[in-house]
């Protein structure tokens, strides 16, 4: 659901608008709400980063003209998705094809910092910087192949206090082991609610196909999500593609260094620009304690304008 904003308005140095402006769709970006998100989608995402989520219906929506007046809409109108998504940093993650046994019960707590991002409500959306995003993510195996999970978002925000903000259902489905595929697939849908005063669009949904590969000490996978925002004020626009990817190495037996990236490019019939984009790189630490006990942080840098700076992400998972 890191997954999954925009960057500070303030930092905004865009180069001067052309002399014809063509008409584009949103540049809408994730994180679920992974939420804020890492970044949600929370996500900075939905994705997850769940990261932050940058998009306005009008940028790009207006033909070119020479009034004055209407070249300061298109301006501002452009600006709304480098600042519209303050929140959304709740579930950092990059999925592993695995699902949980039939009858066994994974919980997970993911806590993610933002050291340096949004310091103005803008859209009504309150600021990511200094936010301490903590989300409750319960999930119950159902078959050898299905699982479902639950989250709960929560953010504990400067001069707010501790604040529930959403909650998203994700059930998922996997390739059998007994097909013996070449590679680990499964199948991930999810969708939720989440407060207006921590995302542009309280009701958003996202399919995530999850493929992954272990070869010998090298871990790889890859997260090609797809999100669309069901009711707020991107609602109109058309389907997100916010990718995510992993490859690690097995240190030792116990631990594995890596490197995450998050991103959401925009619609999938025409990507954002490159600084409207969301994208962002974690190195990543991963401790094998135990076959019941999951441990993931890591440190994550926004390449974009459009992405926080500075993020800090932890996973603390019990199988039981």
């Amino acid at each position: 659901m890191w997954p999954v904003g925009a960057q500070d308005a303030v930092r905004v140095d865009r180069a001067p608008l052309p002399e014809h402006i063509l008409p584009m769709s949103s540049a809408n970006a994730f994180g679920k709400q992974r939420t804020g998100t890492p970044l949600r989608r929370e996500g900075l995402s939905r994705q997850a980063l769940r990261l932050q989520r940058s998009g306005s219906p009008l940028c790009g929506g207006f033909l070119a003209t020479r009034n004055a007046r209407h070249w300061i809409a298109v301006a501002a109108a452009c600006l709304i998705p480098l600042a519209g998504r303050a929140q959304d940093n709740y579930e950092i993650q990059v999925y592993g094809s695995d699902t949980v046994p039939a009858g066994q019960t994974m919980v997970e707590l993911h806590s993610n910092f933002t050291v340096d991002g949004e310091n103005q409500t803008v859209n009504g959306v309150l600021p990511s910087n200094h936010a301490l995003h903590e989300t409750l993510e319960i999930t119950e195996g159902i078959t050898p192949w299905f699982e479902t999970g639950f989250y709960v978002f929560s953010s504990v925000q400067p001069g707010h206090g501790w604040q529930w903000v959403g909650d998203h259902i994700r059930p998922r489905v996997r390739v059998p082991d007994e097909w013996h595929w070449p590679v680990g697939v499964s199948l991930s849908t999810e969708v939720g609610y989440q407060r207006r005063a921590y995302s542009e669009d309280t009701w958003d949904w996202e399919l995530r196909p999850i493929i992954d590969k272990q070869l010998g000490r090298w871990y790889f996978a890859v997260n090609p999500a797809f999100e669309k925002s069901l009711h707020g004020l991107n609602s109109a626009g058309g389907w997100q593609f916010a990718p995510s990817a992993k490859v690690s190495f097995d240190v030792t037996k116990v631990v594995a260094l890596g490197v995450e990236y998050y991103s959401s490019l925009g619609e999938i019939t025409q990507f954002a620009g490159w600084n409207d984009q969301q994208n962002a790189i974690f190195p990543t630490l991963d401790l094998n304690l135990s076959p019941k006990w999951e441990f993931n942080f890591g440190v994550g840098f926004g390449l974009t304008r459009s992405t926080d700076d500075l993020l800090v992400k932890l996973i603390l998972g019990r199988r039981f």
